[in-house]
């Protein structure tokens, strides 16, 4: 079965290139571009990893965290932030995330970070 990649940043360039490269890698993916789409695809549907920005209009990363446990929809599933600062690791772990990019990201990184959850099939 092909496995799901939710993808949350409000960068629709950053959104289409990430969905590309994980599409032609076997995955599906979901697209949003801000926290209350993305937990709008949680509630519909039950993705196998979370790709999260934390800067984003209308609901933050960390907010959609916090609703994400609240609501206990997608609680357990693994989350990978992409942010531009390097030294967040210690927030971004209290926060049940389960790790992270800096920005600009390369396909290598990504991937290498992907596989470490989630295998396409």
């Amino acid at each position: 079965m092909t496995k799901t990649i939710l993808v949350a940043d409000d960068d629709r360039t950053l959104v289409h290139g990430v969905t590309k490269f994980l599409q032609d890698g076997g995955f599906r993916v979901l697209q949003a571009y801000d926290g209350d789409e993305a937990l709008a695809h949680i509630e519909r549907e039950r993705p196998d990893l979370i790709i999260l920005d934390i800067q984003m209009p209308k609901m933050s990363g960390y907010s959609f965290i916090f609703e994400l446990k609240k609501h206990g929809h997608g609680a357990h599933v693994p989350i990978i932030v992409l942010t531009s600062r390097d030294s967040m690791e210690e927030i971004f772990r209290a926060e049940g995330v389960q790790d992270y990019i800096v920005k600009p990201i390369t396909h290598k990184d990504l991937l290498l970070k992907v596989h470490q959850y989630v295998k396409p099939y």
